[in-house]
């Protein structure tokens, strides 16, 4: 295949050796192990739409309801039009916590070198590990061997030399599956993919794409560089990248979040409070959202506003004990900061809100209230 010019120096380190374990349908699937009989079912891991007034979205769901499609993120009232025989199960985030940290464990008996996504999923850094294997494949496979016997869950995994092809290969034989991407495979790997998997490209970027022609990453690899960061900025600068089997993010296991935030600039400016709290509701969502992803929970709200003038505000608002993430009210208190901060620079318009989440502690550390007295309840 004749090479592109590379209008910037790209480098690729294939010294690591790195694999993305994903837990297959781990909620549905803590679920069926607790009740078998849902193994038959389709089953849903949702608020029953019919007792929420059709308010609610779907967590995960298990295979078979998968057939009908039924996917994570779809709104339950939509999830239970395509499958009406459907068993709809509250989350019970306690539990699958609880299974999650076991797993974690057992990530520890191979390597310390650890990041964790979310719940049921995280990057391990097998370079050198704990069990001095120099085969990545066989760690793999020792690792899901391990892990079904201590949980009775199965995973998939994908083992590459970065991670953005390692989180790629692990979704490419679910469930249960093994797949590695060796450095000489990686572009005919790449290549093949549809650009809806590659990082980044979501649902507003996809129908961009598809205008401009990039249905795959053959169509990614033949942009220019320029072009790509012309149509989609920062993104594209990174895909032009990966497309070509470059990642040198390293598996972060010292990292420890400080805050997790979204901001967000304007053009035309906000000019009302109607639509500044509308934009609240959407950044407190994409920050409930995120620090749920992340696994952490915090005690301070932060909000951010930059006026038209550039007079910029920063409040925060400290709780005694750590705040659910919860969407409604992360609005509810940058709605009531706002409303303590606003001044006369408004007249110049918003053009910068941001909501971020400080004092953050891993969401395995519950709040626990003790009485004073040994007969308070």
């Amino acid at each position: 295949m004749a090479q592109s010019i590379v209008e910037a120096p790209i480098r690729i380190d294939t010294s690591r050796k790195i694999i993305h374990v994903d837990m297959d349908a781990f909620y549905a699937s803590i679920e069926e192990r607790e009740n078998p009989a849902y193994k038959t079912q389709p089953l849903v891991i949702a608020h029953d739409p019919r007792q929420t007034g059709g308010r609610g979205v779907v967590t995960t769901a298990n295979y078979v309801a998968r057939q009908f499609g039924v996917h994570s993120a779809m709104p339950s009232q939509k999830a239970l039009e395509m499958c009406p025989q459907a068993v709809f199960k509250t989350p019970n985030f306690p539990l699958y916590r609880e299974v999650s940290a076991q797993i974690h464990q057992i990530f520890h008996e191979y390597t310390d070198m650890i990041e964790p996504i979310a719940f049921d999923e995280a990057y391990l850094d097998v370079t050198d590990n704990k069990k001095q294997l120099h085969s990545a494949v066989q760690l793999a496979h020792e690792l899901q061997r391990e892990i079904w016997r201590k949980t009775h869950l199965t995973c998939s995994t994908g083992i590459s030399y970065n991670k953005f092809i390692a989180k790629l290969a692990s979704d490419y034989r679910k469930p249960a599956g093994v797949t590695i991407v060796l450095p000489q495979d990686a572009e005919a790997f790449l290549l093949r993919e549809p650009i809806e998997k590659f990082r980044g490209v979501g649902k507003k970027t996809v129908p961009k794409m598809h205008d401009l022609g990039i249905m795959t990453g053959q169509e990614l690899y033949e942009q220019k560089e320029l072009d790509l960061i012309k149509n989609f900025g920062k993104l594209g600068y990174i895909l032009y990248r990966r497309v070509r089997g470059s990642d040198d993010r390293p598996v972060e296991y010292l990292r420890e979040r400080k805050s997790i935030g979204k901001e967000r600039t304007f053009g035309p400016f906000l000019q009302s409070t109607t639509e500044v709290n509308t934009h609240l509701k959407a950044l407190a969502k994409m920050v409930a959202e995120s620090m749920q992803g992340h696994q952490r929970h915090g005690k301070t709200l932060v909000l951010k506003l930059r006026y038209g003038d550039f007079v910029t505000i920063t409040k925060r608002r400290t709780f005694t004990e750590f705040l659910p993430n919860d969407a409604i009210q992360f609005d509810q208190y940058a709605e009531e900061i706002f409303e303590d901060v606003v001044d006369e620079h408004f007249d110049s318009g918003i053009r910068l809100l941001g909501i971020t989440m400080t004092g953050l502690a891993p969401l395995a550390f519950e709040n626990i209230t003790l009485p004073l007295y040994p007969n308070d309840n």
